[in-house]
């Protein structure tokens, strides 16, 4: 694309339902998010779940439901009305493609539509890590005015390198009953009050540590987190039990250099919230 630096070029961002940002930023930025569906055994709901109808139907009925990522059209759909205006630029940022088949999907729209003025970005992550890249991309765009798209790619792609999550699952019993912990695991585990703690690095989840009891594996990631970029802040993050997010940031307040009253929390809502389940919580940092 020409640059024409006479002109402010205008952006718009599309992502997709496994993030998670506060409702009011998405609002106030206009950033448009593709739903995604819902099933519990058969149940069905095209636009997901209020995150607190979400983990309560799950605790009642026991049910881990699966959800089914956006199809073409959704952003087909989305892309309207922006298709090659030549004062705008959309910004399409999905879940790692290591994780769900989305980014296709995107790509697949761009390419029926002959779009030429879309980036269709593998953020490497989802959840609140994805939240915060977003939410980084948009301050960004907000004080470079006069930033072309190629400049604003670049930044987009060098923060989507430093971004890291880290997490403590809270709650086995969802990971046995996703297949991703044998039963015998899940017994000892539990019985030695174990917690695993994972990390989306690469683009992948990881278990890079089990540390007994909650403040060790609170330490664990305050000291992962030491070598960060302190020009950005720290998101934390949690599932349904928002007193584990509360108890976590008053432990590492001092360390990290915050004050627990003013500290944002973002809430993991129903896509990720399946497989991690309720009592998930956690930080993203940029490294």
């Amino acid at each position: 694309m020409k640059e024409n630096r006479g002109a402010y070029m205008k952006y718009k961002i599309v992502t997709e339902a496994s993030v998670d940002m506060p409702k009011e930023f998405a609002k106030e930025n206009d950033i448009t998010i593709c739903p995604i569906e819902l099933n519990f055994n058969g149940e069905l709901y095209p636009e997901g779940l209020p995150n607190e109808e979400f983990y309560e139907k799950m605790r009642t009925t026991g049910i881990i439901p699966k959800t089914s990522q956006p199809n073409q059209y959704k952003f087909e759909s989305a892309f309207e009305g922006y298709v090659n205006k030549p004062d705008w630029f959309v910004l399409t940022i999905v879940i790692s493609s290591d994780l769900a088949g989305t980014i296709a999907q995107a790509k697949n729209a761009v390419e029926n539509l002959n779009m030429k003025n879309c980036y269709v970005c593998d953020s490497r992550c989802t959840t609140f890590a994805e939240g915060a890249l977003i939410m980084e991309i948009v301050k960004y765009i907000k004080s470079h005015p006069n930033a072309q798209p190629q400049e604003v790619i670049d930044e987009l792609e060098r923060l989507k390198g430093k971004v890291r999550l880290l997490a403590v699952v809270g709650d086995l019993k969802y990971l046995k009953q996703g297949g991703r912990l044998s039963g015998a695991a899940y017994i000892a585990a539990s019985a030695l009050n174990i917690k695993p703690i994972i990390s989306l690095d690469g683009g992948k989840v990881n278990t890079v540590a089990k540390k007994v009891g909650e403040k060790a594996a609170n330490q664990f990631m305050v000291d992962y987190a030491k070598k960060r970029d302190k020009d950005y802040p720290i998101y934390f993050g949690y599932s349904a039990n928002k007193a584990n997010a509360i108890r976590f940031i008053s432990q590492v307040a001092d360390q990290f250099g915050i004050t627990p009253e003013t500290t944002p929390l973002y809430d993991i809502g129903c896509v990720v919230g399946t497989h991690a389940g309720p009592n998930c919580y956690g930080l993203v940092y940029f490294a």
